[in-house]
């Protein structure tokens, strides 16, 4: 076919079905990780007798384990590839999140000796274990089991996702197409809460789990249908494919042909030379911890601040994403402004966008003192607060593939989710601690007492995690710099 009859042909529209995987993708990934969150409070914890501390624990730790798994997760997708990359972490962490169904039966088994598949069974054996402390030590256990296999697969995501969007789409699209399927993180965190705790209530914890679990079956089975390269997909025609590859420039394909020919992958040696990757590392760490917190810790914090249970908290946690679903406009639109309007770079204009969206987490600071006249004001205000990470996040998850060679996506997008898991499990690590150490030395900090200090002092460190991040990454990298080889 000419170029002419390319240029004359009308485009397919194949990479917006890959987005809308990539979207329902992310959106069960939220919702499995949500499950624990809405349910521990006012279901599990009663069962097992758990505390703030022992929450915290099996929370850091699921932030841990996934932190190191990104390490490996991008590495991983990028020796297998998108496709069955993809399948095998959705595979993995949907037996994750069943699995947690399951520890209320082990425990039952291993503490009261009575082994059986009845839920309530399990639960009326451990009402009769003396030794709580038992109880709670092997619950714990088992839960953060789930969690380690759950935090392998879930790992794998972003590094596919990245990745797939890198392949199917041109570099002004990215933080776009980025924000799009990251968008699956807020319908998740919406649809959780209208959710997860009626079908908790109405049929057992346990049930939440197996339910949502299982969804990501669902998922891998359209997949294998819908995914292949766009040079090799049959829905794809020679315009939509001549869009796609649109900057790409000669090198950087001589640069893939190599690396594919030579069988040659990226090293962790070879990544950690470039300081775009400590850059992108650096802001991963100082701010990833921030939607985790939120995501694991706001239910929580309107149960034991203002004494909602997960069902009365549910439009206040629906209103918290729902404000966050701004993102899906923010995060593409202002580096576009800037990139088409102020005519920047690529980075220049990500850069000025990220600026942009690291001064609206510093409203966190005001949750806490105006929840005093109505809980609602501080549900806006995290609501933004989410929004402005949800903008941040599409866009420094776009700098790796602005900045990188598409065989080396996903190596270094599991770098800096390494990196975001080690920052999400201090703060959830750390949150339950000093929640449960303010709350039992009724702790006095800027005019609050017990919980609500907690509650502020983690509030502080979110304010101002992105001003210091953004700081740190453009005197790392000022200017847009291109990698072509690695």
């Amino acid at each position: 076919m000419s170029n002419l009859q390319q240029g004359k042909a009308k485009m397919t529209n194949q990479r917006w079905t890959i987005c809308l995987m990539l979207f329902l993708a992310t959106t069960v990934n939220y919702l499995d990780r949500q499950v624990l969150s809405l349910t521990w409070a006012d279901f599990i914890a009663p069962e097992f007798h758990w505390t703030n501390s022992d929450y915290g624990t099996i929370a850091g730790l699921f932030s841990l384990f996934y932190a190191f798994s990104m390490l490996f997760a991008g590495k991983f997708v990028d020796r297998l590839d998108t496709k069955k990359g993809y399948l095998w972490a959705i595979g993995v962490w949907s037996a994750g999140a069943v699995m947690h169904a399951f520890c209320g039966l082990l425990t039952s088994g291993i503490v009261a000796g009575e082994w059986t598949m009845s839920f309530e069974g399990a639960k009326e054996a451990i009402a009769t274990v003396g030794d709580v402390s038992l109880v709670v030590s092997v619950s714990v256990t088992l839960f953060i089991f789930a969690r380690l296999v759950l935090a392998i697969g879930e790992a794998g995501n972003f590094p596919a996702a990245i990745k797939a969007t890198a392949e199917y789409f041109p570099k002004k699209d990215r933080a776009y197409a980025t924000s799009l399927f990251n968008a699956g993180a807020q319908i998740g965190a919406l649809i959780a809460p209208l959710t997860i705790p009626f079908i908790a209530r109405a049929w057992g914890w346990e049930m939440a789990f197996l339910i949502i679990g299982a969804l990501g079956f669902v998922w891998m089975g359209v997949w294998v249908f819908v995914y292949e390269k766009p040079e090799k997909n049959k829905r794809v025609n020679a315009a939509e494919l001549a869009y796609i590859n649109q900057d790409d420039d000669a090198e950087i394909i001589a640069a893939a042909e190599k690396v594919a020919k030579n069988g040659s992958k990226v090293t962790f040696k070879q990544a950690f030379k470039h300081k775009q990757t400590w850059s992108f590392a650096v802001g991963k760490f100082l701010t990833d911890g921030v939607w985790w917190f939120l995501l694991f810790w706001i239910p929580a914090y309107l149960s034991q601040v203002y004494g909602l249970d997960s069902i009365q908290s549910a439009p206040h946690v629906f209103v918290v994403y729902a404000i966050s679903m701004i993102s899906v406009f923010a995060a593409g639109y202002f580096p576009a402004y800037f990139m088409k309007k102020k005519k920047m770079d690529p980075y220049q204009g990500r850069m000025r966008a990220m600026l942009l969206f690291a001064m609206f987490p510093v409203l966190i600071l005001f949750a806490q003192p105006l929840g005093q006249i109505s809980v609602w004001l501080p549900v806006i205000i995290i609501g933004i607060a989410a929004a402005a990470h949800q903008s941040w996040s599409a866009n420094i998850f776009t700098t790796v593939s602005d900045m990188f060679p598409k065989y080396a996506v996903g190596t270094i997008t599991g770098i800096g989710g390494m990196a975001g898991g080690v920052g999400s499990y201090l703060i959830n690590q750390g949150s339950g601690v000093l929640f449960d150490f303010s709350a039992n030395t009724n702790l006095k900090f800027m005019g609050f007492e017990g919980i609500e200090s907690g509650y502020f002092i983690i509030f502080m460190v979110c304010a101002f995690a992105y001003l210091i991040g953004w700081l740190i990454m453009k005197s790392l990298v000022p200017k847009y710099e291109l990698i072509t080889e690695m």
